[in-house]
């Protein structure tokens, strides 16, 4: 298996952070930036190419990729050079010539314990799998939600949908299998026709795809994840390797 990392955009909501720094960059855990800790749980649940999907600060991505080697896994980068005036859904249309085997579908601002990646892995049987989340409320804005069909199967995926439909959200990892793959090209290739595509979520693909059976969602309840939009979902993200880098360190003084 494979791995597709979209990291072209620039975060805006990020800024100043991101003025001259794409988001995929920023340190997270100590020196360490989002895209390595994405690359690092890849390789650890036995995924040995990735293609990093770039766009703003290429070139940096490019001399980090080329400085900071990461064994276990083989990196290329796949230039998206519209990303300045699109949404991702055309980056993932131009992933589209690495989509020739089973592959996993990572947004570049969602970091995860290992634990996540592998209830994905999984689920083998799942042509298309969705990784969701539970929790008491979901932000009316932001969380990309999702209603299910009953049991695992996937009806709906958007932002707008009605509290009392939705059965948890979107993380921003998912994983493509046999015709799963196929059928994602397809409907890419098809979504790409209309305009209105140029500024849509590459999951509005995913929703399109819903109806046909194929997609699938896991839960993940219970695994550490989150995505990092804003100052405050990077300071939280910091924060948490703070708190593990304590506790080992708290583990490893009382076996002495």
């Amino acid at each position: 298996m494979k791995a597709l990392v979209l990291s072209a955009g620039q975060g805006r909501r990020l800024l100043p952070l991101t003025t001259e720094e794409p988001k995929c960059l920023l340190p997270v855990d100590g020196n360490r930036p989002v895209l390595e800790l994405q690359l690092h749980e890849l390789a650890r649940c036995g995924i040995r190419n990735a293609t990093v999907m770039v766009g703003f600060g290429a070139e940096k991505v490019e001399r980090f990729l080329a400085t900071h080697p990461l064994g276990g896994i083989e990196v290329r980068t796949r230039y998206n050079p519209f990303f300045e005036t699109t949404n991702n859904l055309v980056t993932c249309w131009l992933a589209i010539p690495e989509m020739t085997e089973d592959f996993v579908l990572l947004n570049g601002d969602t970091i995860f314990e290992t634990g996540v990646l592998r209830r994905v892995l999984a689920s083998r049987e799942d042509p298309v799998t969705l990784a969701i989340d539970r929790k008491a409320e979901y932000d009316e804005d932001d969380d990309m939600k999702v209603t299910l069909n009953g049991g695992r199967r996937l009806k709906v995926v958007g932002k707008t949908l009605p509290a009392s439909t939705v059965n948890g959200e979107s993380i921003g990892l998912m994983a493509f299998r046999g015709k799963g793959v196929e059928a994602l090209r397809v409907a890419l290739e098809a979504a790409i026709r209309d305009p209105a595509a140029l500024h849509r979520w590459y999951l509005s693909v995913i929703n399109s795809m819903a109806g046909s059976g194929l997609v699938h969602t896991v839960s993940i309840q219970g695994h550490w994840w989150t995505e990092i939009d804003t100052p405050d979902d990077l300071a939280t993200a910091r924060a948490h390797f703070v708190r593990r880098e304590q506790h080992l360190n708290g583990q490893r003084s009382s076996s002495l």
